[in-house]
Order: C-alpha cells, then sequence, then structure tokens
C-alpha cells in the first residue's frame, strides 16, 4: 500500500502543470503516467501557441520540459494505467495495472479526451502528417492551401469557418443530406464561399506520398447512383467528436450526457470531495493546451486547501 497526500492521473498539460504546482506546494505528488505519455497534444505535429515557445516547439518536447520542471520539484512518477478506483473512501483507492495499490488524500484526475476518427487504416498512416482533429491547433500550418473537414454538426461547421479564414478552399464531407448544425452555423457555412459541402459523402481513404495530398470518396454509398470522387486536399481535419476518457469514474464522479466530468461552476472541484477534475476530461468546448494547463494549476491549489482542511 502506497499512502500520498496528492495523486494526479494523466500526463497531459493539465496533470504536468498540477504536479508542478502540488510539488511546490509540498504535497509530495505522485503522478500516474497513462498509456499516452504526454496526453493528446502529442497528436499533433507542432505547438505554435502556447506561450514561452516563440519559435513553435515540437510536442514531445513541450511536455518532456514540463515533465522535468514537475520532477526538479519532487514530482513522483509512476509508469501504467489506473485500472480501478474507488471515491467512496477517504483517503481515495486508486490501483494501477491491477496490483499496485495507492491510498490518496486528494486526488486529481486528468485524463484528457481522444477525438473520435473514422477508423480508416490511412487515417493512422497520415496521423500528424496532414490527419488532424484540431483545426484550432493546427490550421495555422494550412494557410493558402485545400483542406478537408469531416462532420456536419456545429464543431465541424465551426472548424470549416475558421480554417475558410485561412486556406484557400475546404471541402465539408458530410455523410448525410443535411448538416446537423444549428441554423446559424448552417448559414455561416453555405454562404461561405470558400466552403463547398459534400453531403451524403464518406471517405474510402486518403492518398499522398509521405502525406495527404488526396482523399477517395464515395456519393451515396450502396444506392443506385452511388459515384466515386477524389479530391485533392492538403490536410484532413475530424469533426466528429471527442470522448473523455472517464469511464473509471462513473459510478463516483457526475458526468454529463457526453462523459465529461461535471465540476462546481468554474472550480475543478467534483460532487466527491477530495477529487478534482482538470484539463480536456472535463472541457467539452476549448481543448487547447494552455487551457488545460490553467485548469490543471487551478486543481493543484484546491487540492491543496482541501488537504490544509483535513
Amino acid at each position: 500500500m502506497n499512502k500520498v497526500k496528492c495523486l494526479i492521473i494523466g500526463s497531459g498539460p493539465a496533470g504536468y502543470t498540477a504536479a508542478i504546482y502540488a510539488s511546490r506546494a509540498n504535497l509530495q505528488p505522485v503522478l500516474i503516467e497513462g498509456p499516452q505519455l504526454g496526453g493528446q497534444l502529442t497528436t499533433t505535429t507542432e505547438v505554435e501557441n502556447f506561450p514561452g515557445y516563440p519559435d513553435g516547439v515540437e510536442p514531445f518536447t513541450m511536455m518532456e520540459d514540463m515533465r522535468r520542471q514537475a520532477e526538479r520539484f519532487g514530482t513522483q512518477f509512476v509508469s501504467g494505467i489506473v485500472t480501478k478506483v474507488d471515491f467512496s473512501v477517504s483517503p481515495k483507492k486508486v490501483i494501477v495495472e491491477d496490483t499496485e495499490e495507492y491510498e490518496a488524500d486528494a486526488v486529481i484526475v486528468a485524463t484528457g479526451a481522444s477525438a473520435r476518427y473514422l477508423g480508416l487504416e490511412s487515417e493512422r498512416t497520415y496521423r500528424g502528417r496532414g490527419v488532424s482533429a484540431c483545426a484550432t491547433c493546427d490550421g495555422f500550418f494550412y494557410r493558402k492551401k485545400t483542406v478537408a473537414v469531416v462532420g456536419g454538426g456545429d464543431t465541424a461547421c465551426e472548424e470549416a469557418s475558421y480554417l475558410a479564414g485561412l486556406c484557400e478552399k475546404v471541402y465539408m464531407i458530410v455523410r448525410k443530406p443535411y448538416l446537423r448544425a444549428s441554423e446559424i452555423m448552417q448559414q455561416r457555412v453555405l454562404n461561405n464561399p470558400k466552403i463547398e459541402v459534400l453531403f451524403e459523402h464518406n471517405t474510402l481513404q486518403l492518398t499522398g506520398e509521405g502525406k495527404v495530398q488526396g482523399a477517395d470518396l464515395v456519393y451515396r454509398k450502396g444506392e443506385a447512383d452511388e459515384a466515386m470522387h477524389h479530391i485533392d486536399i492538403d490536410g484532413f481535419f475530424l469533426a466528429i467528436g471527442h470522448h473523455p476518457n472517464t469511464e473509471l469514474f462513473k459510478d463516483y464522479l457526475h458526468r454529463d450526457a457526453e462523459g465529461y466530468i461535471l465540476v462546481d461552476g468554474d472550480s475543478p472541484r467534483t460532487n466527491v470531495p477530495g477529487v478534482f477534475a482538470a484539463g480536456d476530461c472535463a472541457d467539452p468546448h476549448y481543448r487547447q493546451a494552455i487551457v488545460a494547463a490553467g485548469s490543471g494549476a487551478k486543481a493543484a491549489i484546491e487540492a491543496d486547501k482541501y488537504i490544509k482542511s483535513l
């Protein structure tokens, strides 16, 4: 049995920032790094919008910088995946890899969210080389180029509109014969001369030499008028939603319909005293590294207050 003051689950910007603040507050935090060191941010190619890196930075470099900073102040890192928790007791119980058990006065959940993908083999091939799930993060790299956005909801329309401000042309690939987005977002897309909506299309595969250069599409798949199309593109953006990595906590923490952890107002406090949520696992709106980092700082500050009140 390992007894700790503060245990952090997740190694993205939220988790590492929480570790920096918690360790500087002498909470001697233990951070469980999880399956993806550095979190979802490491699926992008370059980070240009995080303060302090005027020339941009490779995501792995940035996350390693955060990790070293937390380590400098005394954070202990544990490689592994949390497989079970019990937040009904105090101290809270967290089990790693079904074997190693921790008791913690406070727990910070920073498990992030995962973008939904179509499941194509070519998506994996070109991930980080033209395939992205964040227009705000990566759109800048496609200035004056041609890109495609997959999806027909508000998020897809927002991403397409944002990209249209940067790119020469934006295709929207929509599998239904209509947009699911709100009326105002639909009009914004349909009235934008840079955006071409391809209704009733599905993506079959991405093509290109070393990077995305095109996409093979099928129109009205399975119907009598089914037809194949190819479009030339430089980037392929997924906008079909994110899935917060919160299933592990469903028996203890209140979540919304999509699975995002519900917090108390703009604080990181959950419905369980001593458990705090930070980063994309509790943020269905912004999904930015800088926002996640800020929420990690708030979670550590609140954890410190909670531990001192015990």
